[in-house]
């Protein structure tokens, strides 16, 4: 097994990369901006004054390199995520509003004696908090107390999305926290760069942990995920020039934890590439994965070497395909 301990704490350290806790659809995220400062600089810790991660266990975490598919067939994406057997995994799955008491273990000093509350979302993977001191909040959250977010009449949810209160979620291997502001009327309708944060009832009522597009075996579940500098999107989504070591360094991520189908399908099609070969059928693909892997491998080799005619001649045959994909953004 590769040191995991030691690529977790080198990726902390990188601000390209980006971390989250969450589910498949009530998520929080931490990202740092180059150069940006640190107000907590510990190992398995970064916060900034945007927000913090902190992982808490390295035992037992089993590593799920994926990739997946971009609407944009010029991208990809790309992550880990870090996982634990669903019976470790597993939250308190709280459905109501509840006082959990002071933060104690709040990554900043300054946050211990604030008060944090389960939003109860009912998540499997993850307990979705906030935290305030705002005393006028409180009142109202108290008030609320064992009552479901959405129940009528509940004043709650008004108040939180006014007041905009930290975000913490926990997992079995830690936690991350956001300051900014929730995304919304405030910021102009769109999330704050950076640490961030999303529930999205829709997304939540599949009741799934994570992605469909995401291969995590029957058994486990996610209890965070990183997310490596992609080669071509900068941590904003933006386009970026191919970085041809961001890809090299999460290729070997991907050849040590990824699954080996899709690893043994990305490297059958560079040999045919490389040998002159014409393309496969696209109907002799066995799955979901291995349809993935084609088109993946070879918008990776468009992007390292430039178009040629034999890789014009791949792609006209694989990527005719409609297979879904998720959102272009780190961490989505």
């Amino acid at each position: 097994m590769t040191d995991l301990e030691g690529i977790l704490t080198d990726y902390l350290g990188d601000w390209r990369a980006g971390w989250s806790i969450g589910s498949f659809g009530a998520i929080a995220e931490f990202h740092q901006d180059n150069a940006e400062d640190t107000v907590v600089s510990q190992p398995m810790v970064r916060a900034t004054a945007r927000g913090g991660l902190r992982i808490e266990r390295i035992d037992g975490i089993v590593p799920i390199a994926w990739e997946a598919l971009s609407s944009n067939p010029k991208r990809w994406q790309q992550g880990v995520a870090l996982c634990l057997p669903a019976s470790e995994a597993e939250r308190a799955v709280r459905t109501e509003l509840t006082e959990l008491g002071p933060d104690e273990r709040a990554i900043r000093k300054e946050d211990r004696t604030a008060i944090l509350f389960d939003m109860g979302l009912g998540q499997r993977n993850v307990d979705f908090c906030i935290r305030t001191d705002d005393a006028a909040l409180l009142q109202i959250l108290r008030a609320s107390a064992g009552l479901a977010l959405n129940e009528p009449n509940n004043a709650a949810m008004g108040a939180i999305l006014k007041a905009h209160p930290h975000r913490v979620a926990l997992s079995a291997l830690g936690r991350c926290e956001v300051y900014q502001k929730i995304g919304g009327p405030d910021t102009g309708g769109r999330s704050p760069e950076g640490p961030h944060t999303h529930v999205l009832p829709k997304l939540m009522a599949a009741g799934r942990t994570h992605s469909a597009n995401t291969p995590i075996p029957v058994g486990l579940m996610p209890a965070m995920s990183l997310h490596p500098g992609n080669p071509v999107m900068t941590p904003l989504g933006q386009d970026q020039d191919y970085d041809p070591e961001l890809f090299a360094a999460f290729q070997s991520l991907l050849s040590d934890w990824g699954p080996a189908e899709y690893v043994a399908t990305k490297r059958r099609v560079w040999k045919a590439l490389d040998t002159g070969s014409g393309p496969e059928s696209a109907e002799l693909a066995k799955s979901r994965s291995e349809r993935t892997a084609r088109r993946n491998a070879l918008r990776q080799r468009l992007r390292a070497d430039g178009r040629s005619r034999l890789l014009a001649e791949w792609m006209a045959v694989h990527e005719r395909g409609n297979d879904p994909a998720d959102a272009d953004m780190p961490g989505h």
